[in-house]
């Protein structure tokens, strides 16, 4: 982690105890939650329920967004999600059907760097050898119903927003939100 993520972390985390009331949250718990606030700006995440990725509830929100530590363990992917996002990482991870009628954001401005999938499937067995695997920097993911995909390229090097899981239910635009080092 480079040290302005560092300050950074510290920050939030001392934003998000000063909100939540967790002061006397243990230090794993702290961490986990700054990591989980960092996805989002603070005007999101400052109110949003912070969810450890086990399902537990670190810290109950008033503005129907979860943020999450971490997309996998060991790596610093957090992101916060709308309900309509909640529901489609439900779908995804008991690999059921996902269809929506309105619009879905989610945040990962720490992008997912360590984390990343094959940018067809999320079911791929080794994504990290994949042929199409993908990291994205900080990024927006937006699902949205799938005949607005039309148009959208897949191709997450075409230096804007694509289209991921594109042949899944899981569809949705990816928006890199800062240019590629």
């Amino acid at each position: 982690m480079k040290l302005h993520s560092k300050v950074k972390l510290a920050l939030i985390c001392s934003i998000g105890c000063a909100l939540s009331g967790s002061l006397a949250a243990d230090d794993s718990t702290l961490v986990k939650m700054a990591q989980a606030m960092s996805a989002a700006p603070i005007s999101i995440s400052g109110q949003a329920t912070i969810m450890d990725n086990d399902g537990t509830i670190l810290r109950e929100g008033s503005n129907g967004w979860t943020c999450m530590p971490h997309t996998m363990p060991g790596d610093n992917a957090p992101m916060c999600n709308d309900a309509v996002w909640m529901k489609l990482m439900q779908a995804v991870g008991s690999q059921s059907d996902f269809e929506t009628d309105r619009i879905g954001i989610s945040y990962m401005l720490q992008g997912d760097v360590g984390a990343g999938v094959s940018n067809a499937t999320p079911y791929h067995p080794d994504p990290k050898n994949a042929e199409d695997y993908t990291e994205t920097g900080p990024h927006l993911m937006i699902v949205v119903p799938k005949e607005m995909l039309a148009g959208i390229t897949d191709d997450p090097k075409s230096g804007g927003p694509y289209v991921m899981w594109g042949d899944t239910p899981y569809a949705h635009i990816m928006v890199p939100v800062t240019d590629p080092e």
